[in-house]
């Protein structure tokens, strides 16, 4: 059953169905606007902590990687709250739609954005800061430059978001519906195919969503392969 399936599976990939590239397409669209959004709000406010020593960036700091665990289900239905027609973004007539997907997937990837940048700062050697302001560089210099030299783990950080993104299939559910050529990603298509007793075509998208997480990491390593040969 499984390699008949198999077959057929990546029969419908090489076919290029239209329908089944439509689901790709609007995952990516969904995801990638999540991880812009995590990494515009994560990557400052993580730099931001990685420098910063002040009184509550402990419980900051606890708050952020309790976030890198929070429940996507949890988040899907706070999100839903939000937007239903009794919820205070209710008039904003998002529930069901792409954007409530990327508000909710945003929501998710943000912690591991911040939370990965942040670490990857604190372990740049303290002394450069110093150094820099002797120097007498700017505080957007000092920044730049730091996040420059913690640039492999705000990469690692951007990945891991894409991938908490992309991967996510309870939050998008529930606030975006499952709605054929509207809401319907690789995630929930596959859950509906499955129900549906479809093995074939949730197997291609399967395939695909797994060729999809190996892309990004294999890009991932690839820039950071070109980063420390130019830093070389």
């Amino acid at each position: 059953m499984f390699f008949s399936a198999f077959r057929e599976a990546v029969s419908l990939i090489l076919q290029m169905d239209p329908t089944l590239w439509g689901v790709v397409r609007l995952t990516l669209g969904v995801s990638g606007s999540a991880l812009v959004l995590a990494a515009v709000f994560g990557v400052p406010v993580g730099a931001f902590l990685g420098l910063r020593d002040f009184r509550g960036v402990r419980w900051l700091t606890a708050v952020i990687y309790t976030g890198m665990g929070l429940p996507p289900v949890v988040v899907g239905l706070v999100v839903f709250l939000l937007l239903s027609r009794q919820g205070i973004l209710g008039r904003l007539g998002w529930l069901f739609t792409p954007t409530a997907m990327i508000l909710a997937q945003t929501i998710l990837a943000l912690p591991l954005v911040t939370g990965v940048t942040m670490t990857a700062v604190r372990s740049i050697n303290p002394e450069l800061r110093p150094q820099l302001q002797t120097l007498g560089a700017t505080d957007w210099q000092i920044l730049r430059t730091i996040l420059h030299e913690a640039r492999f783990g705000v990469v690692v950080g951007l990945v891991a978001g894409f991938g908490a993104a992309i991967s996510e299939v309870g939050a998008v559910m529930i606030v975006g519906g499952n709605i054929e050529g509207k809401t319907r990603v690789l995630t929930t298509a596959i859950v509906l195919e499955t129900r549906q007793g479809h093995f074939d075509v949730a197997l291609a998208l399967g395939i695909i969503l797994l060729s999809l997480a190996f892309l990004t990491n294999a890009l991932a390593v690839h820039f950071q392969g070109y980063l420390e040969s130019g830093r070389g």
